[in-house]
């Protein structure tokens, strides 16, 4: 079992590139698409305290939800926001990354670069033709 999880969506551009800068050190990531399979509570929480982040932080504000809930109101605990993303995943982030390294919500994509175990095994362009890795390995 890989000691690299990626908490993924594949619709997601940027967690898609993020995957794709896993795979480029030669180690397969375990991949839980959140959508389909949401961390627990406890999970999001371990995560969100690893990285650094606030909750605010990692949720998705430009979800038609995050809006229709009113969860852009300041006065919300992080207890209601939390709540919020369990009811409704595609409020959280994505994509977090865990390694042994750190956990990072990887926004940018290269963002991952910082925590990965390996080095990158050669380049590496983006979706968008964004080079970020050059041939020996080394970010651009």
């Amino acid at each position: 079992m890989s000691d690299i999880t990626i908490f993924h969506n594949p619709r997601c551009g940027t967690s898609r590139n993020t995957l794709a800068m896993i795979r480029n050190t030669g180690t397969e990531p375990v991949v839980i698409e959140y959508l389909k399979t949401p961390p627990t509570r406890s999970q999001l929480l371990e995560m969100i305290a690893a990285s650094g982040l606030s909750v605010r932080e990692v949720m998705r504000s430009k979800e038609a939800v995050f809006s229709d809930l009113g969860l852009g109101d300041a006065g919300l605990s992080e207890d209601a926001l939390i709540d919020a993303m369990m009811a409704h995943p595609i409020l959280i982030n994505r994509p977090i990354v865990v390694t042994p390294l750190g956990t990072r919500l990887c926004r940018p994509s290269e963002v991952v670069l910082e925590i990965l175990p390996q080095a990158q095994q050669g380049a590496f362009t983006k979706e968008d033709g964004q080079a970020v890795v050059d041939a020996e390995g080394n970010r651009v």
